[in-house]
C-alpha cells in the first residue's frame, strides 16, 4: 500500500509547516527524473498482480468469526521461509497492508511477455495460497473475500486479541485504533486524514430494502426492490453527500437512478464542464489561437475555429481567460473588452463543423479557404439558439431530480471500512513512455467495467447494503477535503499552509476515477504542438496548481502530463518523516514525488522509473497499474480476470483500438458499476468504434466502414470510425516500416490518437455488459472474440490456449449472467441462511457460515456451480506450499530404514495381488 518507510512520522501540526516544501520538492524531483528518463525505450513486457488477504479467528463452538491481528507475525514468517527457498523457480513477496489482519502477496519476479507465462499467473496465486495457509493457526482462515462482514459491528470483541473501540488515531465509534497495522504510516495516515479534513471522514452507503429491514418500516411506499424500476440501476452518488447528511444526518443517503442520461452531484448539477462556443465577432476572423498560458500565442494548426464548442473553466485568478482540457488557455473576450470571442452555451451543444479539412492557416484568427468551412450557414441564429437553451437545460436537472431517493444509510467513520477491503491489482512495464500513457487511458475506461464484473462487496458493518462494490467506501473512506473543497460554505478560514489553502475546489476525493486523460500524441509536423487529445474527452473539472503548471511547462513538459501532474499536486502529502524532508536530494530521489503521488489513489495509476540506488537495482521502466478490479474467492476467477486484462492491454496495442469516451461517461460509470447485479442488470457507455482514424477524420460520416462490419458477411450501415483501406495495417508481414514495427503505440496513434466520432454522443452508446464483452451488432466485436483473435493472430501454443479458453468461457458466462458474481452469491448465501429474518442484518452465526464456505470455495474443498459452472478447483494443500529437497543426508536409525521397507513391501504386495485378480493367474 504506497509508500511505506521506516522512521517517525511528524504530527500534523509540526508536517503542516512543511508541507509547502513537499510539494515544491516533490515537481523539481518529477521534472529531474521524466528528464532522466523520458527517452528510455525498448522494454520488454513485464507485469505483475497484487492479492490481498485477511486473516480471521472461528470460534467454532459459539459459531463466530474475528479478526486475527497476527499479519505482522505471520507476513515476517512467510518472507522469512521465502527467503530460505531462493532455489524455488516460483516464490511469492509479503508486505504489509493497512489492516492489522492484512497482507499483500505478489509473484516474487514479474511474468514476462511471453504467452506461457499465462499459465503461471494460477498457479502463483494457488502458490500463495498455499504458503499463507502453512502461518495459520488450526482455527485461523485466510480466504480472498473483499471486506470482513462484521467489521464495525462487534464493538470491543471484533478481533482476537480484542481491543476498545475508539481510540486519538481514528476517534471511530464503531473500530478500535489497535486493528491498524502497527506501522507508524498507517496510524499516521489515519489521525492526518481526520485533521486536514477538520473532522471524521463520513461514510454512508445505501441499505439493501428487504421485506422486514427495520429502518425502510417509517418510510412507507418504497417496496423491497430498486426504487429505480425494471430498466435502470440505483445510483450511489459517493463523495457527494454533503447536503444529504446536513438535511438528514449520517442514518440516512440520498440516491439516484441510471435512467437518467447524465448523472448528477450532490447538488443537481452535470457532472462536466462549462461548454463554450467560439463565435470571434469581427470581420475576417475565423477563430482562435492557442494560448500556452494567458497571452502566450500557440502556432497550432489545430485552432479551434468559429462555431468550434470547448470545454474549460474560468480561471479564478485571472479573470477573462478559460484553460481547456488539453492544457491550452483561451481569452474570452479582445484586450479592449470590445470583441467577445467565447460564448457560454449549453452542455448539449456540438460543434458546427463536425467534418474538418486540412488545416493550415499561418494566420491567428483567420481560416483557410478549404472547402465547406461551416455547415450551419447562420451561426449566430445557431448561437443563439445554443444560449437560450442553456436555461432551459436548469428545468430539465430539476425535473430529473426528482428521481433522487432518501435512503437508510449504513454509517461508518474511518478509514479502516475502506481500507480494510481487499482487492485485485495490476501493474504492466511499458515499452516506453508514449505507451504507458496510452495504455493509462485505455484502462481508465475499462476500470468500471471490470469492478462491476468483479463484484464481491455486498455486506458491511453486518449489514446488507443495496450495493456490491467497495470502491466509494474507500473513497469517502480518505476524503480529506475540507468543506469549501468539498463545495460547501463554512469550514475553518483559508489557511496558507495547506494545498491551495483549504478553499480550492475539488470535486473528488483522493481515491476515485482519474480526472483527465494523459496520452499525448507525437505529431511529426514541424511547427505545431505536440498535443492531439480531442477536448471533447476530458470533459469533467481538472483542479491544478497553477504555478505546478507553469513551471512544468516551463520545463518543457508537455501540457497534459503537465496538467496531470499539476491535478494531483493538489492534495497534500499525508505523512512527513522525521529527517526526510529538506535532506531528500531532488535530483537523484523521488521520496517527495512519491508521498504524493502514492496517495493519489485513482483507478489508474501511472508509474515513472524508480532512481536506482546501486548498480545491482533492477532496471524498471515506465508503468501503469490497473486497480478498479475486487478480490474473487477462487485463485481460478483472480487469474481468468488478471490475464484477461493483459491480453486486452495486446489487442489495444495490436490492433491500434481505441477506447476512448469523455471522462463523464467513465465517471458515470463508475457510479454504475456500484450498483446491485450491475453485471446483468446495468448499461454502460462504451466506445461504438474501437479502430482508429487516419488523420483529419472525424468518424462520423458514413463513408468509413467498421473493420468488424465484413466479420457477418455484412456491410455496416452504421456510421463508423476505420476506413477499409486500413485494414493493410494489421498485415505484420508488409515491408511498410510504419507497419512493421508495431511495437509501442502506432504512428498513426501517434499523430492522431483518437477519434471524436463527430459530436461526443455519436462516438459511444449505452452497452450491457454482454454486448461489451461478446459484441453487439456487426460493429462492434466484443473484447472476448478480440482477445481470441489475438491469441490466434501470435499463434498462441495449445496448452496455454485451452487455459485462455476455460477463462474467456467463464467471463462470457459471468458477463452474460449464466455466473454469479461473488456479490451475487454472497447476498443469496446470506438470504438463504436459515437464521436470516430478512431483516438485512447478518448475524454472527451467518457470517461465521459465510466466511467458512468462501474459505472451502476457494481452497477447493467445496464446489460452487453458480459461481464457476463446470470448473472444479483443486483441492489447495499447506503441505505442498514449498518444494522437497532430494536430501542426501544419511539415516542414522536402521529401524526408521525397515519401518519404510516394510510399508514398501506391504504396497508390492497388494500390487501383485491386484495384477493377479486382474490376469487371473
Amino acid at each position: 500500500m504506497g509508500l511505506l518507510k521506516v522512521g517517525v512520522p511528524q504530527p500534523w501540526e509540526k508536517s503542516k509547516k512543511n508541507l509547502n516544501y513537499v510539494r515544491e520538492a516533490g515537481v523539481r524531483q518529477f521534472i529531474s527524473t521524466y528528464n532522466r528518463v523520458k527517452d528510455l525505450k525498448g522494454d520488454e513486457l513485464l507485469w505483475g498482480d497484487e492479492i490481498e488477504y485477511g486473516i480471521f479467528v472461528l470460534d467454532h463452538q459459539n459459531k463466530k468469526v474475528r479478526l486475527s491481528l497476527r499479519a505482522k507475525e505471520i507476513m515476517d514468517n512467510l518472507n522469512r521461509n521465502e527467503a530460505n527457498s531462493p532455489y524455488e523457480s516460483e516464490g511469492c513477496n509479503w508486505v504489509p497492508e493497512y489492516g492489522a489482519w492484512m497482507v499483500e502477496a505478489t509473484p516474487r519476479r514479474p511474468y514476462n511477455g511471453y504467452s506461457v507465462d499465462l499459465l503461471r499467473v494460477e498457479r502463483n496465486m494457488r502458490l500463495r495460497r498455499k504458503r499463507i495457509l502453512t502461518e495459520l493457526n488450526e482455527n485461523e482462515i485466510a480466504p480472498t473475500v473483499a471486506a470482513f462482514p462484521m467489521l464495525g459491528a462487534l464493538g470491543d470483541d471484533g478481533s482476537v486479541p480484542p481491543v476498545p473501540v475508539g481510540g486519538p488515531v481514528t476517534e471511530s465509534e464503531y473500530i478500535g485504533d489497535g486493528i491498524i497495522n502497527p506501522h507508524p504510516r498507517f496510524a499516521a495516515l489515519s489521525a492526518n486524514i481526520r485533521k486536514r479534513r477538520g473532522e471524521k471522514v463520513n461514510i454512508r452507503i445505501p441499505l439493501f430494502h428487504d421485506v422486514n429491514t427495520p429502518e425502510y418500516a417509517d418510510l412507507p411506499g418504497l417496496p423491497p426492490s430498486t426504487c429505480c424500476g425494471e430498466e435502470s440501476i440505483l445510483l450511489w452518488r459517493f463523495g457527494k453527500g454533503d447536503l444529504s447528511r446536513e438535511k438528514y444526518g449520517n442514518g440516512f443517503v440520498i440516491v439516484g437512478c441510471s435512467s437518467s442520461s447524465r448523472e448528477f452531484n450532490d447538488f443537481g448539477d452535470p457532472v462536466t464542464l462549462q461548454k463554450w462556443l467560439v463565435d470571434v465577432e469581427c470581420d475576417g476572423c475565423k477563430g482562435l489561437f492557442y494560448r500556452s498560458a494567458p497571452g502566450v500565442i500557440v502556432p497550432d494548426a489545430d485552432w479551434p475555429r468559429n462555431g468550434d464548442v470547448v470545454v474549460g473553466s474560468e480561471i479564478p485568478d485571472v479573470p477573462g481567460w478559460i484553460r481547456l482540457q488539453n492544457g491550452y488557455y483561451l481569452p474570452m473576450n479582445s484586450d479592449d473588452g470590445k470583441v467577445k470571442f467565447l460564448h457560454k452555451v449549453s452542455s448539449e451543444t456540438h460543434a458546427n463543423n463536425q467534418q474538418k479539412k486540412a488545416l493550415g492557416s499561418e494566420t491567428p484568427m483567420y481560416r483557410g479557404s478549404v472547402g465547406n468551412i461551416n455547415d450551419v450557414p447562420d451561426l449566430k441564429s445557431a448561437l443563439e439558439t445554443a444560449v437560450s437553451s442553456l436555461s432551459d437545460e436548469h428545468q430539465t436537472f430539476n425535473d430529473e431530480a426528482k428521481m433522487f431517493n432518501l435512503r437508510p444509510a449504513i454509517h461508518m467513520d474511518a478509514m479502516a471500512f475502506g481500507m480494510g477491503c481487499c482487492c485485485l491489482q495490476i501493474t504492466f512495464q511499458a515499452t516506453d513512455v508514449d505507451e504507458s500513457r496510452f495504455l493509462y487511458d485505455q484502462l481508465a475506461v475499462l476500470a468500471p467495467i471490470m469492478m462491476a464484473l468483479t463484484a464481491s462487496t455486498p455486506v458491511l458493518k453486518g449489514r446488507l447494503a443495496d450495493t456490491d462494490c467497495r470502491w466509494g467506501i474507500i473513497s469517502e473512506c480518505v476524503d480529506d477535503r475540507r468543506p469549501a473543497e468539498r463545495g460547501r460554505k463554512g469550514g475553518p478560514d483559508p489557511d496558507p499552509e495547506v494545498a491551495g489553502k483549504g478553499y480550492r475546489r475539488l470535486y473528488k476525493s483522493r481515491y476515485d476515477s482519474i480526472s483527465t486523460y494523459i496520452y499525448q500524441g507525437v505529431s511529426s509536423e514541424d511547427g505545431q504542438m505536440n498535443n492531439r487529445i480531442l477536448n471533447m474527452y476530458n470533459d469533467i473539472p481538472v483542479p491544478i496548481d497553477e504555478d505546478k503548471y507553469r513551471q512544468l511547462r516551463e520545463a518543457g513538459i508537455d501540457p497534459l502530463l503537465s496538467q496531470h501532474i499539476a491535478h494531483i499536486f493538489v492534495r497534500d502529502p499525508l505523512v512527513i518523516f522525521d529527517g526526510a524532508v529538506e535532506e531528500v536530494d531532488d535530483d537523484t530521489q523521488t521520496e517527495h514525488f512519491e508521498s504524493i503521488q502514492s496517495t493519489n489513489w485513482q483507478s489508474v495509476r501511472w508509474k515513472p522509473p524508480p532512481p536506482r540506488t546501486g548498480p545491482n537495482d533492477p532496471h524498471i521502466g515506465w508503468r501503469t497499474e490497473f486497480r478498479s478490479m475486487e478480490i474473487q474467492l477462487t485463485d481460478f476467477e483472480n487469474a481468468a480476470f488478471t490475464t484477461f486484462i493483459t491480453l486486452i492491454t495486446r489487442v489495444i496495442l495490436t490492433f491500434d483500438l481505441n477506447l476512448y469516451i469523455p471522462l463523464s461517461r467513465v465517471d458515470a460509470n463508475m457510479q454504475r458499476a456500484h450498483g446491485r447485479n450491475a453485471a446483468v442488470n446495468g448499461k454502460f457507455f462504451f466506445r461504438r468504434h474501437m479502430a482508429p482514424l487516419e488523420k483529419g477524420d472525424d468518424g462520423f460520416d458514413e463513408q468509413y466502414t467498421s473493420m468488424f462490419s465484413t466479420v457477418n458477411g455484412k456491410k455496416s450501415t452504421l456510421p463508423t470510425v476505420f476506413s477499409g483501406d486500413d485494414l493493410s495495417a494489421l498485415n505484420l508481414t508488409s515491408t511498410d516500416s510504419d507497419v512493421s514495427s508495431w511495437e509501442g503505440v502506432s504512428e498513426k496513434r501517434r499523430v492522431a490518437p483518437n477519434a471524436s466520432g463527430g459530436t461526443e454522443e455519436n462516438s459511444y452508446e449505452e452497452m450491457t455488459m454482454a454486448e461489451i464483452m461478446t459484441g453487439k451488432g456487426d460493429y462492434f466485436p466484443g473484447l472476448i472474440p478480440l482477445v481470441y483473435a489475438y491469441l490466434d493472430h501470435i499463434q498462441c501454443d495449445s496448452v496455454t490456449m485451452d487455459r485462455m479458453t476455460t477463462y474467456l468461457d467463464f467471463i462470457e458466462k459471468r458477463a452474460t449472467g449464466q455466473l454469479q458474481t461473488p456479490a451475487t452469491w454472497v447476498r443469496n448465501f446470506i438470504r438463504n441462511h436459515e437464521e436470516y429474518k430478512f431483516d438485512s442484518i447478518v448475524t454472527d452465526s451467518i457470517a461465521y457460515d459465510l466466511m467458512v464456505a468462501c474459505k472451502e470455495i476457494g481452497e477447493g474443498k467445496r464446489g460452487a456451480p453458480e459461481l464457476l459452472g463446470d470448473v472444479v478447483i483443486k483441492p489447495i494443500l499447506a503441505s505442498d506450499a514449498y518444494q522437497t529437497k532430494l536430501d542426501s543426508t544419511r539415516v542414522v536409525s536402521n529401524d526408521h530404514i525397515r519401518s519404510l521397507l516394510q510399508r514398501y513391501a506391504a504396497r508390492k504386495t497388494k500390487f501383485d495381488e491386484t495384477i493377479a485378480v486382474e490376469f487371473q493367474i
